[in-house]
């Protein structure tokens, strides 16, 4: 094990590692909090290879059992364990989605020293009578507080049931909210806590700047091109939407415009995204727009900038999504476009990794915080939309005129405004453009002229 270290080119530990090792090698249950990019996967990747080269892994009963809430964190650790181990014979099982099931159960049939795996995948192949559990050796829960994040809390309960009492546990992440906390004093047994950073902070390597965008869409893709045009040191750089529609969205914008950009999201199948992943370490893309699913974790190395699109609405999200630059105390830059509606996560953000952010050329708030009242938009419910759009007439000099000031109109009389009302309504429906009826019209049923009966 020590050659693979010396051949991957380490020949110092980091904090985390240099806190980790020792009581994972003494076979104490171990609590692991550090910011990402200081070399987690390592600290329980190397004890466990020392561990394993004593023993042998039956069929169906691995021996350590590592969890991952992401399908890229999984094969990560694979990878690691394969750079780590190739001097060892040791039988890795990756067992994640969008993956046959049938080439997974021959890997657990030749029997797997290590088992690296999401839990819901973990969970099936339980399910299905192709793994038993009762010979794990180690657990390890890796970026505890995304598992809470992506509700994976009782599959892991469910899975650590079927785990012997006698297993050394342990337990990493990121932050460490009041939940991680509970959930740490539920499955550790008198750990060993290393602490390497105070908790949700940001690597000092990395440049954080605040930016002004306006809300309209168009607008603010616009505002992101000319920041990637200004950076002149810009190498690669990874750019963070909240939802997956966006993600599809600015991906497309940014090809028209002739950005060399890749997208990825969780809608796309397990090979689509491995091979986004690759393209970008490799360098044969120099922007890739994602969705969190790239946030947690993973380690590509040299992103030397990370532009949030969107503010992150979960504070910690922020955390996670710089700490993709500025890793193993490189320099990193991340920017954030920040609308009107998002100052407040802004707030929440700084409260968090307790430091305000500078806003970029000295602004304090975006650009149309200060919208006057009138011109905000409001909300309106889908029976009331073609209403709520109409309420304001405007005139040829931008003015805005309140729909209550308007003269009263007879009942069916003929304006262009119903004119235009009644074009949006049948829209789709017909192509024809004459007045509508008040009512039937002409063409009242015969059985409505019928009398009540008393």
């Amino acid at each position: 094990m020590l050659s693979a270290v010396e051949d991957a080119g380490y020949t110092t530990p980091t904090p985390i590692q240099l806190g980790a090792i020792p009581p994972a090698l003494a076979r104490r249950d171990l609590l692991g909090i550090a910011q990402t990019g200081t070399g987690k996967t390592a600290s329980f990747v190397l004890p466990m290879l020392t561990k394993l080269e004593k023993g042998r892994a039956r069929a169906r009963m691995p021996r350590t059992l590592i969890l991952e809430p992401t399908r890229e964190l999984a094969a990560q650790v694979e990878e690691n364990f394969i750079k780590y181990g190739k001097y060892h014979k040791l039988n890795i099982a990756l067992l994640i989605g969008g993956v046959s099931f049938d080439e997974q159960d021959r890997k657990l049939e030749r029997g797997a020293d290590v088992l690296i795996a999401t839990p819901g995948r973990l969970l099936d192949h339980h399910e299905r009578g192709k793994l038993l559990m009762t010979g794990v050796e180690i657990f390890v829960i890796d970026e505890a507080d995304r598992m809470l994040d992506m509700g994976f809390i009782p599959d892991i309960e469910r899975i650590a049931k079927l785990i012997p009492f006698t297993r050394q546990t342990l337990f990493f992440s990121a932050t460490m909210p009041a939940e991680i906390q509970k959930l740490a004093d539920r499955f550790l047994q008198n750990p060993e806590e290393i602490k390497v950073a105070p908790p949700s902070t940001t690597a000092k390597t990395v440049v954080q700047r605040l930016i002004n965008a306006p809300s309209k869409d168009f607008e603010k893709r616009e505002t992101l091109r000319n920041l990637i045009r200004s950076q002149t040191e810009l190498k690669n750089a990874i750019i963070f939407c909240n939802r997956k529609r966006d993600v599809s969205d600015l991906f497309r914008s940014l090809e028209r415009h002739d950005f060399s950009v890749g997208a990825l999201h969780g809608d796309m199948d397990q090979h689509s995204r491995m091979a986004m992943l690759q393209s970008f370490k490799d360098g044969k893309i120099q922007l890739m727009v994602a969705s969190d699913v790239a946030a947690r974790g993973l380690d590509i190395p040299d992103v030397s900038h990370v532009i949030n699109f969107d503010v992150p609405i979960h504070a910690e999200d922020y955390v996670h999504r710089i700490g993709r630059t500025g890793r193993a105390g490189k320099a990193g830059a991340s920017f954030t476009l920040v609308t009107r509606r998002e100052t407040k996560f802004v707030q929440a953000i700084e409260t968090l990794i307790d430091q305000k952010i500078t806003w970029q050329d000295g602004a304090e708030m975006p650009a149309d915080s200060n919208e006057p009242e009138s011109e905000k938009p409001k909300s309106r419910s889908r029976r009331g939309g073609a209403q709520g759009r109409s309420d304001k007439k405007e005139s040829a000099d931008g003015t805005t005129t309140p729909k209550a000031e308007k003269p009263v109109e007879k009942a069916g009389a003929k304006t262009a405004t119903n004119d235009n009302r009644n074009k949006r309504g049948r829209r789709g429906r017909d192509h024809d453009d004459s007045p509508t009826p008040i009512g039937f019209g002409d063409e009242i049923p015969a059985f409505m002229m019928i009398g009540a009966k008393h």
